[in-house]
Parts: structure tokens; sequence; C-alpha cells
């Protein structure tokens, strides 16, 4: 997959429109729909979106993000999407759903297709929607795909929802949503070394301060080196206080400071807590990894 950051003239693709956080089932669909419909029309696809969300624009405050930039890229490169194009907002916010339509879609890409969610809306004042895209497809010669919402136990799938329950520390049910569990992706770093002397070793991350921010507590996790068993919070046992993601690996010995490593979270275990002695926090931790 090619991305790009700048308009770029590359015509007669099948695309689909839309910010994409998370990639969940319902972003699936959509990109899904324009993958299939390249395949089959003997074409390209592309996936045309932004490299920070709307409301960092209009609020001046970034959401938080249920995704890295570069995770997002990589699950939109696994659907099979030929090119990204993730735009700068700022320079389109002006321009009516109109404008943005002949002048940016059709004078770039002059889509085949265009894919977008039922609720998709652009243009200056979300003057654009599904309807107008209808609308003006014989206009400009492109398929229309408006895909129907995704879900799960008769919610509709959204990143907002999906942002609630990761919040909430039900990363179980935003499993589900996403199609895939939510992780994180860093480097191993240096912490104090207490894990060591109770006999529970850990890899230590800082957690991306760009994504939206888990409850403080214990997970079950799998990483690039096996499963593990994760705290996410600031150590009161320890009196700690900075926030940080520790990952102890089950059965796993080796030194991986420095290294890369992929954490991808099952369910909450239970909330952070001080307890009244380090012996007290070593039963808990045992406990913990027994419920894995």
């Amino acid at each position: 997959m090619q991305v790009f950051t700048e308009l770029t003239k590359n015509h007669d693709l099948s695309i689909a429109l839309g910010f994409f956080d998370g990639v969940h089932l319902g972003h699936k669909a959509v990109i899904q729909s324009a993958v299939d419909f390249a395949k089959q029309n003997n074409t390209k696809s592309a996936v045309i979106t932004f490299s920070d969300h709307p409301c960092c624009y209009f609020w001046g405050l970034c959401p938080k993000y249920i995704l890295t930039r570069k995770e997002r890229e990589k699950r939109i490169e696994a659907l099979g999407v030929d090119y990204l194009y993730e735009l700068d907002f700022e320079s389109i916010s002006g321009l009516t759903a109109d404008e943005y339509l002949r002048d940016i879609l059709v004078k770039y890409f002059t889509p085949l297709a265009i894919s977008t969610g039922w609720n998709h809306n652009f243009g200056y004042k979300k003057s654009g929607n599904v309807k107008f895209l209808k609308e003006n497809s014989k206009k400009y010669g492109y398929e229309y795909f408006e895909l129907q919402p995704q879900k799960i136990e008769k919610e509709t799938i959204s990143s907002t929802l999906i942002r609630k329950l990761l919040a909430n520390g039900n990363v179980t049910k935003a499993n589900i949503m996403l199609g895939q569990k939510f992780s994180i992706e860093g480097v191993v770093v240096k912490g104090n070394k207490i894990g060591r002397t109770i006999g529970f070793k850990t890899a230590n991350l800082v957690y991306p301060p760009e994504l939206i921010e888990l409850p403080y507590g214990v997970y079950s996790v799998e990483t690039t080196y096996g499963k593990g068993i994760a705290n996410f919070g600031i150590r009161p046992t320890i009196n700690g206080s900075n926030a940080i993601l520790e990952v102890h690996i089950l059965d796993f010995d080796k030194d991986i400071y420095d290294k890369p490593i992929r954490v991808e979270f099952n369910k909450m275990i239970r909330t952070e807590k001080k307890f009244p002695s380090i012996d007290a926090l070593k039963n808990q931790i045992t406990l913990d990894i027994k419920s894995i």
C-alpha cells in the first residue's frame, strides 16, 4: 500500500471515505466494499482520510484515538487497500460539499465507485451526506455504495462507543466491535527493576499519549513474546507517581530492553489498588496469573 499525505492525480479508483479511527467492523465493511469493487472491475482501491480528526481543527482539541496513526495504516493495508491518502483537514475545511466532490474527489481521482458509511458527512457545515453522494453519482459517473451500520447485541458499532468501552475497562466487548484486539506497540524501556526482585520481571512501555486511556488496572494480554499479564497505572504499593504499562510475560526471561514489543489486550482482570505490603502484592499477582 502506498501512503500519501498530499493530493496526487490518481484516476479511476474505487474509494472509501471516512476517518476510520479504530478500523472497527463498521469501517471494515466500508473499506472492503471499495476493495471488492476494485478487484471486480480491474482497478485500484484507495482510502481517503485525514491525518488528524476534524475535531482537532474545529475544537482545537483532538479526541483520544483508538489506534495510533501507524497502527491505523497497518490495519487498513491488511484489508487489501492499494493507496492511502492522509490529508490535512484544514486545507479543505472551507470547501462546500459540491466543491469537495468536484474539485477534490472527481478532479484528482475520477472515482469509478465511492463507498461510505450510512452516516457519512463532509463539506462546510456538513453540507454533504449520503443523499448528496447518491444524487451526484450519475453526474460524475461513479457508483455509490452506502454501507449500513454494523451491530453487536443490537448496538451500532461506532468509534465513540468503542472509546467509551475502553475507557470503562470493557476491553472484551471493545475487541468484538473492533474485530481484533485493542493493542499498543512500543519499545521496552528500563524501569526501577522492582518486579524482578519479587519474582515477576516486567517489560515496561510508555503508554502512547494520543490513545484512549484504559483504566488503571491489571489485564490479560498477548505479546510479541507470548502470553502475559499487564499492569497499567502508577503502582501505588511502591509509591509510584507516573503511569506506565508493565508487562510480565509468562515463562520468559530474556533481555528485551530497547526492543519493540506489541501488547494485545484480552480482558481487564481488576482495577489497580494499593496493597499493605509487597508480600500481599506478590500473592495477588499470583492469583491474577492463575485467572488468565
